[in-house]
């Protein structure tokens, strides 16, 4: 498994004095982009690439309180790919410094090219690396119908 320590600093705080929502995002944020990185996909590669990362959505869970001058540990692991690695979502875990596991972080999101401003697929090295990375157990092929799981209009609007 992936992971990459952060200590927690005061501006990552939020009035209540412990981890701030904005500060759990920007830490999964930053250990993909590690990962991807440790996997030689760096901004640089994508760039000629002329490919970005988008993101759908994110969603948290809070297990337990992470508190000033406490260390975090974040987890990456592929929870789902399309076969052609347009669509994919991340699973981060926290971990305090006691390895307890103190909240998780669900994100999904696609590849899209930077010229057309299209969704597109990953070019065949990257793919490969991709899926060799560490997989939840959960693991499971998706495709773009499972972008759309959470496009649901309410039903009482008033």
């Amino acid at each position: 498994m992936f992971l990459k320590e952060f200590e927690i600093r005061w501006n990552d705080l939020d009035a209540n004095r412990h981890l701030a929502n904005i500060s759990y995002l920007s830490f999964a944020g930053e250990t993909r982009m590690a990962f991807m990185q440790k996997l030689g996909i760096s901004h640089t590669n994508l760039l000629k690439l002329s490919i970005g990362p988008v993101v759908f959505n994110e969603r948290l869970f809070y297990f337990k309180e992470v508190l000033p001058d406490d260390k975090i540990r974040v987890s990456f692991e592929l929870a789902a790919m399309s076969k052609e690695g347009t669509f994919f979502e991340f699973e981060h875990n926290y971990f305090n410094s006691s390895g307890e596991n103190v909240a998780r972080c669900e994100m999904m999101g696609a590849w899209m090219d930077l010229k057309t401003r299209k969704l597109t697929g990953l070019p065949e090295p990257m793919l490969d690396k991709f899926q060799k990375a560490v997989k939840t157990d959960s693991y499971r092929t998706i495709t773009s119908e499972d972008t759309r799981r959470w496009n649901q209009t309410p039903k009482n609007l008033s």
